[in-house]
């Protein structure tokens, strides 16, 4: 059994979402009650519909980039709102803008006004195409402010230093983590990344479609070890920003053929033109997460891999 966790009313903006619904559920299991705002924009009422007959979960349907209302004040805020594939915020560019920036200091307003403790999602893209490798948290990062996949990392870039002028300006307590490459189950087949996109065409026998050469490399983290991760820094008294993700390094190719092989399938592979700004590498450097949280990821990418193929199996059509 659970135990009860410190926190006692949590807003978790974003709930709707892939990490976000993760997140709600692990609060309720630990005993927090939770407020889960969102507005569906990529979020899915399926994600949450499991928890609606929860006695501690309320649902607000809501866009952060405008004033909404929780009813009491919460002793914990999570800002995890934003549209995160790139096929959602290449669609929706301006409100993924509007949700990093006018949702995150509506979200710090709340934590504010409330004496909760705040967390921002960022994420590893504010490293950009990195010229350092692995990446720590006082690597700047290289991106570029007018590419299209700007709309994503500058908003994040953007919530960072909000939130960091929050604390300073008015004490606010407030955390950074920035994720690395989440996955498992909940994704949506059609999001655009890497993980779900080859699970769905391995099992629909479909080629796997590998962007240029297959060279590039992600570090894949399981979605249960990074809500693990979260909690422990929403936990402690850490200002950020802290690397949560798993350094262990796959590319793309080695991840499409790892697909095929667990998902039993016949699919072959197939290279298609990579995006404008694809990184070439990502790795988090996780020293300060081992040294500051004690924590690390748990779950090897081959057993967390089978888990979500095995989701995806029992979920058709996702």
């Amino acid at each position: 059994m659970a135990q009860p966790h410190r926190w006692q009313r949590a807003v978790v903006t974003g709930g709707a979402g892939f990490v976000g619904s993760h997140l709600c559920t692990a609060l309720l299991a630990e005993g927090a009650s939770v407020v889960c705002v969102d507005d569906f924009s990529t979020g899915r009422p399926e994600n949450v519909a499991p928890l609606r007959d929860h006695p501690g979960f309320r649902l607000v349907e809501a866009d952060v980039a405008e004033p909404f209302e929780v009813g009491e004040p919460p002793d914990l805020v999570l800002h995890f709102a934003s549209p995160a594939s790139p096929a959602d915020y290449l669609r929706l560019p301006l409100h993924t803008l509007d949700t990093g920036s006018l949702g995150t200091r509506n979200a710090l307003w709340l934590a504010r006004e409330s004496g909760a403790r705040f967390l921002l999602a960022s994420t590893s893209e504010v490293y950009g195409d990195p010229q350092r490798h692995p990446q720590s948290e006082d690597y700047w990062g290289n991106v570029n402010p007018v590419g299209p996949r700007s709309v994503y990392d500058e908003a994040k870039r953007f919530g960072e230093a909000l939130t960091s002028a929050e604390a300073n300006a008015h004490g606010t307590n407030t955390g950074i983590v920035r994720l690395f490459n989440t996955y498992g189950p909940g994704m949506r087949g059609h999001d655009g990344r890497a993980v779900p996109t080859f699970i769905r065409q391995a099992l629909a026998g479909d080629p796997l479609t590998v962007t240029g050469d297959g060279r590039q490399t992600r570090s894949l983290c399981y979605v249960d070890d990074t809500v693990r991760g979260i909690l422990a820094m929403a936990a402690s008294d850490l200002r950020g920003p802290v690397n949560l993700g798993n350094p262990d390094e796959l590319s793309m190719l080695e991840l499409a053929h790892l697909v095929i092989e667990l998902a039993d399938s016949r699919s072959t592979v197939r290279f298609i033109e990579r995006p404008t700004d694809d990184p070439a590498v990502r790795c988090p450097d996780i020293t300060l997460a081992r040294d500051k949280l004690q924590w690390e990821p748990r779950v090897a990418a081959r057993d967390g891999l089978a888990r979500t193929i095995a989701w995806f199996r029992d979920h058709p059509g996702t």
